[in-house]
């Protein structure tokens, strides 16, 4: 992985808050990728467009824009929301790398004319598999990464009718879209590469009792589903590749 040769200026979109047990755990959405990313050679702004801060007057003042996940869904729509839409769309449009994570990634199939809608295959939550397109193969976003690699996920949305223009990049049996390029240089991925296995291990805790209740609602033994998931928890390297390349190859 090329180190970087000199300080570059991120936009960080912070899109929701994690629950208060996560945020004292792990932290909020913008520090998983602070820690995942590491300050040396970047220097983050990080806008709470969630809370209704301003947005930057000029998206070229910076050497890439990046959205994070968020409780909320771009099928319960607010002002907020398009407004940050406008501005990455905008942003990409001028030329400055973007990339949406989860939310991020919907946020974007939305503002392009895509479809976003509840997963009818059930929330995706803990560390899965992704398989690379024969697009994604050739993506700079995922160079160095393996055609089948591993990640964290925790969704109910996804993007459920692609864009005009937008290409699949990456997906699995749950989410056929994980991960999307929408233009030249705007990607989104479904999946978490910023998030690790105590991430999802707080994340999973903090939403027991619902994915116990979805689990039994769906015929599960009460109690298994959440063993299985913390006990299925294994770690995500490509994370920080996917992230770095990202910033170093796309930007």
């Amino acid at each position: 992985m090329r180190q970087p040769t000199s300080v570059k200026n991120v936009l960080l979109l912070k899109a929701g808050d994690a629950a208060p047990s996560v945020r004292v755990s792990i932290g909020d959405y913008d520090r998983w990728f602070l820690q995942t990313i590491g300050l040396s050679g970047y220097r983050f702004n990080v806008v709470p467009v969630h809370q209704g801060a301003p947005l930057p007057t000029r998206a070229e003042d910076y050497d890439a824009v990046m959205m994070t996940g968020s409780p909320l869904s771009v099928t319960a729509p607010a002002p907020w929301m398009r407004r940050a839409a406008d501005f990455m769309v905008e942003a990409g449009e001028r030329g400055t790398p973007v990339l949406g994570v989860c939310f991020g990634q919907q946020l974007l199939a939305h503002a392009y004319g895509g479809s976003v809608s509840r997963n009818p295959l059930g929330r995706e939550t803990g560390s899965v598999e992704v398989t690379l397109t024969e697009t994604g193969k050739q993506d700079p976003l995922f160079d160095g990464v393996p055609e089948r690699f591993t990640v964290q996920a925790t969704h109910e949305d996804i993007v459920s009718h692609l864009p005009d223009g937008a290409r699949v990049l990456a997906g699995n049996a749950n989410t056929a879209a994980q991960a999307l390029a929408f233009r030249p240089n705007v990607r989104g991925v479904q999946f978490h590469p910023e998030a690790g296995v105590d991430t999802l291990r707080a994340v999973i805790k903090a939403r027991r009792e619902g994915l116990e209740r979805a689990s039994v609602a769906r015929g599960a033994a009460p109690g298994e589903h959440v063993r299985q998931l913390l006990a299925g928890l294994t770690p995500s390297p490509a994370g920080r590749r996917i992230l770095l390349n990202f910033l170093e190859r796309c930007s």
